[in-house]
């Protein structure tokens, strides 16, 4: 009886036991589902879409890994003013027949062991210690310059990502409810059809434009999905469930023109990345004139070592000890050495020259730099400039088109228009309506570019 109790407890706590488990794999399971509908949810802001991308990109990442091998660049430029130290040790077995005297030869095992430390220094070799030490320092600021305009470059083509992403939106929102408004227009036309007003012909001619629109909203979602996919993959994070927080573009308005470009050139060749590292090159190039003219310099090196070696046979007894050889036998060796270049085959002669060529070169590429920037600014403004005179344009043509359209649908109504002519009406509000949006995103990335070269944060 006892037992039979012992074995319905037993029963019972596995029960409880089985149940605790079922509630909490169940648990597990909502929390995990909603994480992973969280993480599909996210919209990403523009600012976070940019860190992302700099913080992920692989040409951020291998300039960052240069700039590691530039830090230990600088740390061997720096150990070259150290002397080098080094320890030797050997040891030499011989066997076989040895001759002693003339005609003589004996069966001899001869022993002998060699060891020593020494230490080299240079003491001078044309400035080239010193100066390889400088072109470290300034390959690392230079890198760090390329890093800088890298990240600029990544940040500007993720903002023009992510408003494309809001125009093709938009596009879309503009494809959507042209679709909605020839639906309700179609079934307008059939209550007039069957009415009398209108011919059967109508409906046939609005099921046509309601194919139309049906196509351009697929295409409109097609651009759309596309703009995200170029995203996403900028960004190198998965498409499925991406998408962006929405976000107010402002009205283009004359308050956002810039009225002179002098302060935005002045800025940018004082202080754009690009231009920092042309000027750093041309450092580096001068730099490597001075290493290239070290080979005319003597070159002058310092030594020291310290050593003991022991030797010993089969063929007597009477030799003192391993380690009192090596007491006895140690010695001190001091060397200094001088190199003076007379004749290098024309390879120190050739080499400055070509380092003065590399010098030119430099100073034209600042030089090319300042152009494209110049040039690139001067573009910006213009289209800036353009495109809000092309966003004015497109405002009244929507709005002359809006009253057109207006004017043609009641006069279709009425039967004083015919399908055809409707529709050429709407195709012309459509493209309006295209036009403003395109011309709208196309002056608000211009004005971007601009604050871009005058250093303003892009990503407000």
């Amino acid at each position: 009886m006892k037992m039979k109790k012992m074995k319905t407890n037993k029963k019972i706590l596995l029960d409880f036991r089985n149940q605790v488990s079922t509630k909490t794999s169940v648990l597990i399971a909502i929390v995990l589902l909603s994480f992973l509908g969280n993480a599909q949810d996210k919209k990403w802001t523009l600012q976070e879409a940019v860190n992302h991308a700099l913080e992920h990109n692989i040409s951020v990442q291998q300039s960052n890994n240069t700039l590691l091998g530039n830090e230990q660049d600088i740390k061997a430029a720096k150990g070259q003013f150290l002397p080098s130290v080094s320890g030797s040790a050997g040891h030499n077995l011989t066997l076989g027949n040895a001759q002693l005297f003339p005609g003589q030869f004996v069966d001899r095992t001869a022993n002998s062991t060699n060891i020593g430390i020494g230490a080299n220094q240079t003491v001078f070799n044309g400035f080239r210690t010193t100066n390889l030490y400088k072109q470290s320092q300034l390959n690392l600021e230079a890198s760090e310059l390329e890093l800088a305009r890298i990240k600029d470059d990544i940040s500007l083509n993720v903002v023009n990502g992510y408003l494309n992403i809001l125009f093709n939106k938009e596009n879309l929102e503009i494809a959507k409810s042209q679709y909605d408004f020839t639906k309700k227009q179609l079934e307008q036309v059939k209550q007039l059809v069957e009415a009398g007003v209108q011919p059967r012909a109508n409906i046939f001619d609005t099921e046509a434009t309601l194919s139309t629109d049906l196509q351009n909203v697929t295409i409109a979602e097609n651009n759309y999905e596309l703009s995200l996919l170029n995203l996403s993959q900028l960004l190198q994070v998965e498409f499925s469930g991406f998408d962006i927080a929405k976000i107010e573009i402002n009205t283009p308005s004359s308050e956002l023109l810039y009225t002179s470009i002098d302060p935005i050139l002045e800025y940018a060749i004082e202080n754009r990345n690009e231009i920092k590292f042309a000027e750093k090159n041309i450092e580096l190039s001068k730099l490597g004139t001075q290493l290239s003219k070290s080979g005319f310099y003597p070159n002058v090196t310092a030594g020291y070592s310290f050593g003991s070696n022991a030797f010993y046979t089969n063929l007597t007894d009477i030799e003192d000890s391993f380690f009192n050889q090596l007491n006895d036998q140690k010695s001190h060796n001091l060397r200094l050495s001088v190199n003076v270049p007379i004749f290098s085959q024309y390879q120190n002669k050739t080499a400055v020259a070509k380092a003065k060529i590399q010098e030119d070169n430099a100073q034209l590429n600042l030089e090319q730099a300042k152009l494209n920037l110049q040039t690139n600014i001067q573009r910006a403004f213009t289209d800036a400039k353009s495109a809000f005179r092309a966003y004015e344009a497109a405002k009244k043509s929507l709005e002359a088109q809006k009253t057109a359209f207006n004017n043609a649908s009641e006069r279709y109504n009425i039967g004083a228009m015919n399908a055809f002519d409707l529709e050429q009406s709407r195709l012309r509000l459509v493209n309006a309506e295209a036009s403003l949006v395109n011309a709208k995103y196309d002056f608000v990335f211009k004005t971007k570019v601009l604050d871009f070269y005058l250093g303003k944060p892009i990503t407000q």
